[in-house]
């Protein structure tokens, strides 16, 4: 399992993505035309949504892969950031659109065919989606992506929403209530625009050079500690001004590292490649920034002279 995560990278997951929502479109499409269900009607508009996320999801991180240039030093990680807030967006108008459709249809229900086939059609589909989105999640987390986590937990949302819809169809038959088919549709279209809500916040916080995760940043806390040097109870190698920051796949810390002003810059330079090494190994993905200053040399930041 490990190797095929590993041969399976973002662009890769995103276009096998973009092949199943095709299917999964074709399945749940006819099953509305079999079964003339608003909730399975509701499905199909969120698979059309699975498919342009997963496009434009494959060309953010197509854009994200470019190396550096002069324009963007720090590179393009950012732009997966836009994928996942565009596929909010677009989750957020398929969740209107099926709440627009299925409040008509409460009023004037209308009856339920072929029933069986329809209900086929849609577990299907969601096994498909289910299986497609372990794999995303799985490899998301190996690679850091955010267009791969955003486009997998979206599919792990049609997964409940086809859920939804095949119990409520299933109910409908059953009971009869052939109101309960629009509002099984509302009830999947709150649900999605919950999730479409949450990618908008999480894409947002992303592009605001959000700080790394706590247990990275222990991470990273550890391993200065493992550096800083002591000597008859003076302190001659210390860190302060440590600041971290993430941008799509890739991590950034920013420290100081102050040491005795007789060192030569031979040594200076040898133990902050030291601890460059060290910082990289112990959280991947981390590019160190570190500014060499005397022991008895502070740096002030937000000084108010600065801000005039």
């Amino acid at each position: 399992m490990q190797d095929l995560l590993n041969r399976l990278n973002p662009r890769r997951l995103l276009m096998v993505s973009v092949a199943v929502a095709l299917l999964t479109i074709a399945l749940k499409t006819s099953a509305w035309v079999l079964t003339g269900s608003v909730g399975m009607l509701s499905d199909a508009l969120e698979s059309l949504v699975n498919l342009a996320s997963a496009i434009f999801g494959l060309a953010m991180v197509t854009v994200a892969e470019r190396p550096a240039d002069e324009d963007h030093p720090y590179g393009y990680h950012k732009a997966e950031y836009f994928s996942s807030g565009f596929e909010g967006v677009l989750i957020i108008a398929a969740a209107l659109g099926i709440i627009w459709t299925a409040s008509h249809q409460l009023f004037d229900p209308q009856p339920l065919q072929d029933l069986g086939w329809g209900l086929g059609l849609s577990v299907l589909s969601s096994a498909l989606n289910g299986l497609l989105a372990w794999v995303m999640l799985r490899s998301a987390a190996r690679h850091r992506s955010m267009a791969l986590e955003a486009d997998a937990r979206h599919l792990v949302t049609d997964v409940w929403t086809s859920g939804g819809v095949v119990l409520g169809i299933a109910l409908v038959g059953l009971s009869g209530w052939l109101w309960l088919d629009a509002v099984v549709a509302i009830a999947v279209a709150l649900n999605i625009l919950r999730e479409g809500t949450r990618l908008i916040w999480r894409s947002s916080r992303g592009l605001m050079d959000e700080s790394l995760e706590p247990q990275l940043r222990h991470q990273i806390d550890k391993v200065l500690a493992g550096f800083a040097h002591h000597r008859a109870g003076a302190v001659i190698v210390r860190f302060d001004h440590v600041s971290t920051r993430r941008a799509g796949q890739r991590r950034f810390v920013s420290l100081h590292m102050h040491m005795p002003a007789g060192w030569t810059l031979g040594r200076a330079a040898a133990l902050r490649t030291s601890v460059e090494q060290a910082l990289m190994s112990a959280v991947p993905g981390l590019r160190a920034t570190i500014e060499l200053l005397p022991s008895d040399v502070e740096a002030h930041f937000d000084d108010p002279r600065d801000l005039k």
